[in-house]
Order: structure tokens, then C-alpha cells, then sequence
């Protein structure tokens, strides 16, 4: 070997891609990209996609990174065979999304996308999303205490009950979690089968309150409902106790409107046919598939407190639904933290909010106080934590009215 040759490195491997229409309108990808990856990656555009993925050299890929803004959505056919030549070669897709529909995104999604992070890209969300695609996290097995027991049967017309907050803190997952609870231990002779759907898929807590898992499979199961059927839906729930069965909200904060009313609407009546109660913990936003909750159940309870946020919005929800002559007349209203029997100034400014809002207020729930957010923190309900708080016996009394309105009308229909 001559003295004056010289040794070149091995080029490095191209280990992730980008592809687009034109990735120059991407700026803060390539950036992003560069300083997570170096120089181990590069640039496709749609039209070169496919033939590369069929090369030998894609077999290096760990990941591609496809960017899309709402002019791609005319050529959705060819993004999803990207992605699902993607998959076929077991390459991970992260999808990079400016003002793209939620249809379109949920399309995606369900064709295999298996991370999206909008754009403009949040600082280091890049790099995270790429950090959890690639360390493919085996989702922990469930307990077996936790595993749903119950077969489907689809022979069930069961009572639908929204809960809603007009506010945040004002009880509703509370109201929620310990509704479900006691309606499941409403009858030890014949116990009714109970359901508890959490429907706030960003924030939903009802896990934490029941200190069950969330897992993968709930996001999976709302991303295609198309091909939901009873055996994969009774998968998705967990069991507390055998007696409670509850589709928690999914891992990862997730966009509201990932769903659509149908994907709601197959939800619901999928629980409805397989359980005698259906208690459904809602956001407080309201979206496009909330008239469809709202229709389907048969009473919807709305929590409020003393206070002006509490009223304001209460009275935009009247208008709003009055407006569009959807049926108010379901709501129930809950007053949490309600004054005490003794306290006639707190009666007359409950009186007061009720008559200025134009609405009754059917049910008033006490200060549970702190016990209610330390039993809370403890994952479990209030009547196996702290029985004898009032707030736990007002939720008890209220599941038993409920309960025998329920018994008293199946009885009248048969």
C-alpha cells in the first residue's frame, strides 16, 4: 500500500428518512432532524417514496418521518402506501402535521402511522417522539385481577349517564368513578353489569382514581372503531374489583376530535348491548361528537359549584344547545360542595343561581372535604376508602334513585 494513501471512514448509515412534498417548507424538521441525527439521514419526496422503500438499502431505515400540510390531503392515497410499504418493511412512521384535518390525521393513523407531533414541532417533541418509536416499549401485561372476565352478549339495553363538569373541579370524574361504583354494588343479589367510559382523552383520570393501567390497545381500539366488534372492545376494559368494567382514557394525550361521532356512537351502543349501565366521564370541552353523547343518553348529569365560572358556563351551554334545539331538557344539575342544612344564606344563593340561570337544580352534593382527594390519590372509591363521608353516602342515595327509576321502568316496558 502506498505510503501516501489515505483511509476513508466508512460513510455513515442513512438511518432515518424525511418524506414530503417539498421538505424546504419543513424548516424546523431539518433542523430538528440534523441535530437529533447528524448527518444519518435524508430527503424523499412523495413521488420517490415507494420505489425506495423497495430497494435493498431501505433495510437500514429505522424510521421515517413523513410531513404533510393540508395541500398533501389531495394525495392521502399515496401517503398511505407509504406508510403501509413502511410497515411491511417493519419501519416506524412519525407523522409531521400542519393544519391537516382530523379525518385525515385519523386515517393515517389507522393505516399505521405510529406517532404524530404537529407543526410547528414543540421544542425536543422530535426527538421524543423518535426516542419512543424506536424503544418499542412492550406494554406491561395486565394483572390478572385486572383483566376483564366478562364474556360480551349483546343482549343488553343499557341506561347511558354522561357526567359532565361545567367547570373543572367540580367533581364530575368523582361523581363519575363513585356512580359507576355504587350502581355495580346496587344489587349483591343480582349485581347489574356496569360500564365506566372515560371520554376525556387527554385528561381523563378515571384510572387514577381506580389505580388501573392505561395501555396502547384503548388507543388502537379508538383508532379504527370500524373493525370494533364485542370481543375486541371487551379486551380494551379493565376490571376493578370484578365488578366495574372501565375503558380508561388511552397512554398519550391524544387530539379530541381523533374521533368522530361514529366512532362515539359505535362506542357507546357497544357498551349499551353488553352492560345494564353505561357511565360515561366526559371533557369539559365541547366537540363535534358531544350532541352524539348527548343523544344517547338517557339522563346527563352536569356538575357545578357556587361560583361565577360555574354560571357562565352553564348559561353558554343552555344557549348553545337551545340554539340548536338539542335536547337540554336531559340535563340533570349537581351542586358539589352544596351548603350545609343549617347554612339558610348558602340555600338562598343556591336558589338565586338556579333562578337566574333558568334551570333546577336536582341534586346537591356535600363537601366531602379532604378525604376525598386523599382517597382519590389512593385509587380507590369512596366506599371502599372512606364510607362514611357524606359525600360517598349523597353518591349511594343518588345510585339508588337511579337504580329504582331503572328497575321501575323495565318493569312497566315488560
Amino acid at each position: 500500500m502506498s505510503s501516501n494513501a489515505v483511509l476513508q471512514p466508512d460513510p455513515q448509515p442513512i438511518v432515518a428518512c424525511t418524506i414530503s412534498r417539498d421538505v424546504q417548507i419543513f424548516d424546523l424538521l431539518i433542523e430538528d432532524m440534523e441535530a437529533t441525527l447528524g448527518e444519518n439521514w435524508g430527503d424523499l419526496g412523495f413521488g420517490d417514496a415507494l420505489a425506495f422503500l423497495e430497494q435493498p438499502e431501505a433495510a437500514e431505515l429505522q424510521f421515517i418521518a413523513v410531513a404533510l400540510d393540508e395541500e398533501d390531503e389531495a394525495d392521502l392515497s399515496l401517503i398511505t402506501d407509504i406508510i403501509a410499504a413502511a410497515k411491511t418493511r417493519e419501519i416506524k412512521v412519525i407523522l409531521i402535521a400542519e393544519d391537516v384535518s382530523p379525518a385525515s390525521l385519523h386515517q393515517l393513523l389507522r393505516e399505521g402511522g405510529d406517532e404524530f407531533v404537529p407543526y410547528p414541532l414543540p421544542e425536543n417533541e422530535l426527538a421524543r417522539a423518535i426516542e419512543r418509536v424506536l424503544a418499542e416499549p412492550a406494554e406491561a401485561p395486565v394483572a390478572p385481577e385486572m383483566q376483564n372476565k366478562l364474556k360480551a352478549t349483546g343482549d343488553r339495553n343499557g341506561v347511558v349517564i354522561p357526567v359532565h363538569g361545567m367547570a373543572g373541579g367540580t367533581g364530575a370524574t368523582t361523581l363519575a368513578v363513585n356512580l359507576a361504583w355504587e350502581l355495580a354494588n346496587i344489587d349483591k343479589d343480582k349485581p347489574p353489569r356496569v360500564c365506566l367510559i372515560d371520554l376525556d382523552l387527554q385528561f381523563g383520570s378515571t384510572s387514577t382514581y381506580l389505580d388501573l393501567p392505561r395501555r396502547e390497545s384503548v388507543f388502537e381500539m379508538l383508532s379504527d372503531t370500524e373493525s370494533m366488534d364485542s370481543e375486541s372492545f371487551m379486551h380494551s376494559l379493565l376490571s376493578y374489583e370484578d365488578k366495574l368494567h372501565v375503558l380508561t382514557a388511552p397512554t398519550d394525550l391524544i387530539p379530541l376530535d381523533l374521533i368522530g361521532p361514529t366512532d362515539v356512537e359505535r362506542i357507546i351502543e357497544m357498551a349499551r348491548t353488553n352492560f345494564d349501565y353505561v357511565v360515561i366521564d366526559m371533557p369539559s370541552t365541547m366537540v363535534e361528537w358531544s350532541e352524539t353523547v348527548l343523544h344517547a343518553a338517557h339522563v346527563y348529569f352536569a356538575t357545578l359549584e357556587i361560583d361565577l365560572r360555574s354560571a357562565q358556563n352553564t348559561l353558554r351551554l343552555k344557549r348553545a344547545l337551545q340554539g340548536e334545539e338539542l335536547p337540554f331538557e336531559k340535563l340533570r344539575f349537581v351542586l358539589n360542595r352544596a351548603p350545609k342544612f343549617t347554612d339558610l344564606n348558602g340555600k338562598s344563593r343556591v336558589k338565586r343561581l338556579a333562578e337566574s340561570l333558568g334551570i333546577s337544580i336536582e341534586v346537591q352534593l356535600p363537601d366531602g372535604g379532604k378525604q376525598v382527594a386523599q382517597n382519590a390519590d389512593h385509587g380507590a372509591p369512596l366506599a371502599e376508602g372512606i364510607p362514611k363521608n357524606p359525600l360517598r353516602k349523597e353518591i349511594a342515595k343518588l345510585a339508588k334513585s337511579v337504580h329504582e327509576v331503572n328497575t321501575a321502568d323495565v318493569a312497566v316496558t315488560n
